[in-house]
């Protein structure tokens, strides 16, 4: 009787105890942190630099939760574009709820398109995954037309005059600049002299597009070449010139202080002879604190010592800036006369009478330069106050003869 008693006590003892959950430190698989984490969005920049990703648990986390993690390539790729710089694991200790993964991103100076790579968990251990990837997007910052507004008014002009031809444009209707027409001109000038006005500039190729049949040179605040600011200079020198004619060059500016904009000639000869000798025709310039005035400018002289110029402004009326939408500047160009237009509006006349005594350079072949500087001697350098990107944007070029 004894001995039925003792096991029977015992048997109920055990099935008590194994009605007893015992605190192993493990995590209630019905009650499971979670984690969470976001995309992210970023600009590649032309050197590297650090980006955090933050994973935060979510929940009673009373055991040590851990998750791997890896990076998985997309159409950026491990080493040249993104490096992750922890190691593959994160653990959070009992009330940790957040880690931070830190991850180079690769700057470089080459357009490229927008590229996307992941980070991705996996092996969760005393927690659970309801989010296991974050995907990372690089926007490039050599894309330079993104975010950009063509205007889609403005004043236009004909495709053809009465007593001319059509003897050469470029509509920009390409996918790339058609460079048997013109050159890049790269650099910063003469050397390190902000190409002789104190321009704080570097001109690189990667500031053209043709975006839409329009020409867009893209000045930016940007390091490059030892400068802060870069866009672009082009020329026809050598592959197109032109001597007398009517030109029109549709256009809407850039605006800010310290931007300059300029669509100019420059006499072919300046190899041989120099500038002033030379000659140059400003068709249109514009110091971007004043957006509502264009200056039509000719530069002349022997030598730089005795360089002389002449120039005239012209403003618009009421609301209207050349930012905004497109306006024609022209010159009606004869022997012995340059006449300067603003949407067929003359606004300034040059003749040999206006030389000052100097020679009249202007009537023998000159070629074309269209280019956006940031600061220098006319406009002043740029402030806080200056937006960054700007964009020329040239709907067409035409010379008729």
């Amino acid at each position: 009787m004894k001995k039925t008693l003792l096991i029977s006590t015992i048997a109920l003892v055990s099935g008590l105890w194994a009605c007893v959950k015992e605190d192993d430190g493990a995590a209630d698989a019905r009650n499971l942190p979670t984690i969470t984490m976001g995309d992210l969005t970023l600009e590649e920049g032309d050197a590297d630099d650090t980006i955090y990703l933050e994973v935060n648990l979510v929940g009673d986390n009373k055991a040590n939760a851990v998750v791997r993690f890896a990076g998985v390539a997309g159409t950026a790729t491990a080493s040249s574009d993104y490096e992750l710089l922890n190691s593959g694991q994160l653990v959070f200790a009992p009330g940790e709820t957040q880690k931070t993964l830190a991850i180079k991103i690769v700057g470089d100076e080459l357009r490229e398109t927008k590229e996307t790579f992941e980070v991705k968990l996996y092996n969760p251990i005393n927690l659970a995954l309801t989010k296991d990837v974050s995907v990372i997007t690089i926007n490039d910052d050599d894309n330079n037309t993104a975010g950009l507004t063509i205007p889609t008014g403005g004043y236009i002009t004909p495709v053809s005059y009465p007593g001319y031809n059509l003897t050469w444009s470029d509509e920009f209707d390409g996918a790339t600049l058609n460079t048997t027409d013109w050159n890049y001109e790269i650099g910063d000038g003469c050397p390190n002299c902000g190409w002789g006005n104190n321009e704080l500039q570097y001109y690189r190729e990667d500031n053209t597009a043709l975006v839409d049949g329009n020409l867009v040179i893209t000045a930016k605040k940007q390091q490059f070449g030892g400068k802060n600011y870069t866009s672009s200079r082009l020329t026809t020198k050598g592959k197109q010139q032109f001597k007398f004619g009517r030109i029109d060059i549709r256009a809407a500016l850039p605006e800010g202080k310290g931007l300059w904009p300029a669509l100019w000639m420059l006499g072919s000869n300046i190899d041989a002879v120099s500038w002033p000798a030379c000659g140059e025709i400003d068709i249109m310039e514009l110091t971007g604190d004043l957006p509502t005035r264009v200056l039509g400018t000719v530069h002349f002289g022997a030598n730089f010592n005795s360089r002389q110029y002449i120039t005239q402004a012209k403003y618009l009326t009421g609301n209207a800036n050349f930012q905004d939408e497109f306006h024609v500047f022209s010159l009606v160009w004869q022997a012995d006369k340059i006449e300067f237009l603003v949407d067929d509006e003359v606004f300034h006349t040059i003749t040999p009478a206006d030389m000052n005594g100097a020679a009249y350079p202007f009537n023998k072949p000159f070629f074309f330069i269209f280019n956006v500087a940031v600061g220098g001697n006319l406009p002043g350098n740029p402030d806080n106050s200056t937006p960054f990107p700007q964009h020329m944007i040239v709907d067409y070029v035409r010379v008729f003869q």
